[in-house]
């Protein structure tokens, strides 16, 4: 019964998430509106969708990071190349998976972040995984924000994109909260440093993944 409520209750996540990215298309379809015209505010879109503003916030916040939409301080929120993106097709193919492929989800980030950590073994400058690892020791931060960074070292920035996608849409359907000891990332950036790629995977797999089912 309570594995039919939490099922009912990620479900109801997605449709809400896909909701805010339907209703932006239709409004840009409706109005004719162009990459540098003006969407309407969090408030608006709260009130038209009839959802809450974190909903809203966090649909905006992943549109954003996808380089579809921007925000520029003291003005609003602005289309910059939503149309070019097929968007809408790009996110229902996660959205209306079956239950079954929606499991697969976690797993599809571990591959995407484990091609990443060899990307960053093969091509990553060796001066940005240092600055990554003063930050590591210096700052407070999630695995969420943890490997936004380890992607953004990465040269391959499409991987960066698929993998924001398939990120923002486990967090809507109530994937797991992960984080790992501090001291296991900072081991994994040195052992990127060193390029030590059995070091890596020792550390990735069963360290900071397996802490995802503890």
């Amino acid at each position: 019964m309570n594995d039919n409520r939490a099922d009912s209750v990620k479900n109801k996540q997605s449709k809400i998430y896909l909701d805010i990215v339907e209703e932006l298309r239709l409004m840009i379809q409706a109005d004719g509106l162009l990459p540098g015209d003006k969407i309407p505010s969090e408030r608006e879109l709260s009130e038209r969708l009839q959802v809450g503003r974190s909903s809203v916030r966090e649909a905006l916040r992943s549109l954003e990071l996808l380089g579809l939409i921007e925000t520029r301080r003291g003005e609003g929120t602005f289309i910059k190349v939503f149309q070019e993106h097929r968007l809408v097709e790009l996110l229902g193919a996660f959205f209306l998976l079956d239950e079954n492929s929606r499991n697969n989800l976690s797993e599809t980030k571990i591959l995407l972040e484990q091609a990443c950590l060899q990307g960053v073994v093969n091509k990553a400058a060796q001066a940005d995984i240092e600055d990554m690892i003063q930050w590591a020791k210096t700052q407070d931060f999630d695995d969420e924000a943890f490997f936004q960074r380890v992607f953004q070292i990465n040269p391959n920035h499409l991987l960066e994109r698929i993998w924001i996608v398939v990120n923002s849409y486990e967090k809507s359907a109530g994937g797991p909260n992960r984080k790992a000891p501090k001291q296991l990332y900072v081991e994994l950036l040195h052992a990127l440093m060193h390029k030590d790629s059995d070091e890596i995977d020792r550390i990735y797999s069963k360290g900071i993944r397996l802490s995802d089912k503890s």
